[in-house]
């Protein structure tokens, strides 16, 4: 049995930050000297690739049609066959380092019908289990302490195998009332999917995100988020910061920044808080 971590980033709403997350994340992760690799399957758009800048010679690669294997082929039927012929170099040309620590498996456009092929899979059990194979086969292997999964801001059958193989989910969310609607409804869809498959997916952290405390408004939702989040909720809040904007927008993370603001500091400290605070309640302990 590996000792690798996993954990996915949902929320059945696009906008919450899930991809900002899952890179800050692991870039903490690496920083408290873990190996950390992080799956893409939020969307052919390659966001958390932009988040590192290594999009543009990824996509070069994609319309070269270089970018095969790649992370929507370990879904396909004959993924054993193929590994089995590319051998030792499966996941070789699969992931990409990041100048941050992580490594990463980008998003890539054969994600654009995933949910469509998975959907015409009639076993629910092997329409859901595929990314978790993947994972069990060949990505444990590798000897990743932990793989975070950024999956697609809608409930569907790509959400469904993020949520399966991860069996933990990170969800940011942001002090408003839809967010605590959409907190509460995910809730209520992991107990569903625990009572029909008999697998236990468990809220493993909360992370209020973008949070400016100058109001009122989101000092009451943060107090009611760790009311109602006793055992998931971050140990703090990420600060809403436009230095996290910039430097994604120059491909970095607010850990790359030279000369970073008080709230990107502030932020820095939190994604740091919440590595660990993961980590232990993924059943780990510091593997670097």
């Amino acid at each position: 049995m590996s000792d690798t971590l996993r954990a996915a980033a949902f929320l059945d709403k696009g906008g919450t930050g899930k991809t900002t997350t899952v890179a800050h994340l692991g870039v903490a992760l690496e920083e408290l000297g873990h190996e950390v690799l992080l799956v893409d399957l939020a969307g052919k758009q390659g966001d958390l690739a932009k988040h590192f800048g290594v999009w543009g010679d990824y996509q070069a690669r994609i319309e070269a049609d270089e970018a095969w294997p790649n992370i929507s082929t370990v879904f396909d039927d004959a993924w054993g066959t193929i590994a089995e012929k590319l051998g030792d170099d499966a996941l070789a040309d699969l992931v990409v380092p990041t100048a941050e620590g992580p490594d990463l498996i980008p998003a890539h456009p054969g994600l654009d019908t995933l949910d469509a092929e998975l959907g015409n899979i009639d076993d629910a059990r092997e329409r859901y289990s595929r990314l978790e194979q993947f994972l069990d086969e060949y990505v444990d292997p590798l000897g990743y302490d932990v793989v975070l999964v950024d999956l697609p801001g809608m409930t569907n059958n790509v959400a469904y195998n993020g949520l399966w193989a991860a069996r933990h989910v990170i969800t940011p969310v942001e002090m408003g009332p839809f967010e605590a609607e959409q907190a509460d409804a995910l809730r209520r869809d992991l107990g569903k999917i625990a009572d029909n498959f008999a697998v236990d997916i468990e809220l493993a952290l909360v992370l209020p995100n973008k949070v400016d405390t100058r109001t009122n408004l989101a000092e009451e939702y943060l107090d009611a988020f760790e009311s109602e989040y006793p055992d998931a909720i971050a140990p703090d809040y990420v600060p809403y910061s436009q230095d996290i904007r910039n430097a994604a927008e120059h491909g970095q993370t607010a850990f790359a920044l030279q000369e970073p603001s008080t709230t990107a500091r502030r932020a820095r400290e939190a994604y740091l808080d919440a590595a660990e605070t993961l980590v232990a309640r993924l059943g780990g302990e510091h593997h670097g």
